[in-house]
């Protein structure tokens, strides 16, 4: 699967809000849209603002065009509210979970943790960034990473840890209890935008 390698607070500037919760990403100067001063041009049509909210979700979660289309697909043919269901896989993916935790400052941080082998879920190791996790499981991380993710944890003081997730610090063991809430995410975003732009 592809990955974005680009400028990161590019993605940021674009959408006009902060994809990571770092303070590259979250200054006030980080905000202004591109170009001289800020200049927009016209204002956006109803497909753009569409256009820009799904963006903005899918830079937010790291997730490439194809697979976020895959993304809306299954949440279209579960049964229940599509735009909380394609939240819910969403935050699922494993590399989120990673940065939920705070084992990781950002999203990309956390995919290249995951990729490298550092992730055990259940005892096994797990490279897939994308991969779901499910109520019950256990997630820990490799010995040998123990110091990166506890400067990762120092440099994020203040970090909440969401509740559908446990986590014990002295071990670096955390468990999957519940099934996350769309009111449980961080990150602003208008759902039925993003249903309607795929309509």
């Amino acid at each position: 699967m592809a990955n974005y390698i680009g400028p990161k607070v590019k993605l940021s500037r674009r959408v006009g809000a902060p994809i990571a919760d770092i303070p590259k990403h979250t200054d006030r100067s980080s905000l202004t849209p591109p170009g001289v001063h800020g200049y927009r041009g016209r204002r956006l049509r109803d497909y753009g603002v569409r256009l820009i909210e799904k963006q903005k979700l899918r830079y937010h979660y790291n997730v490439m065009e194809k697979q976020f289309r895959l993304y809306i697909d299954l949440a279209t043919r579960s049964k229940g509210n599509t735009g909380q269901i394609l939240l819910v896989l969403l935050e699922r993916r494993l590399d989120n979970v990673i940065r939920r935790l705070g084992w990781a400052r950002t999203i990309w941080a956390a995919r290249q943790m995951v990729s490298h082998g550092h992730i055990r879920i259940n005892g096994k190791k797990v490279d897939i960034p994308s991969a779901q996790v499910k109520v019950g499981d256990r997630v820990t991380v490799k010995q040998k990473v123990h110091g990166l993710v506890r400067e990762n944890m120092e440099s994020l003081a203040g970090h909440d840890v969401p509740s559908w997730l446990t986590f014990d610090p002295s071990t670096l063991t955390a468990e999957v209890v519940a099934e996350p809430t769309p009111d449980q995410v961080p990150f602003d975003v208008n759902m039925n935008l993003i249903i309607e732009f795929y309509r």
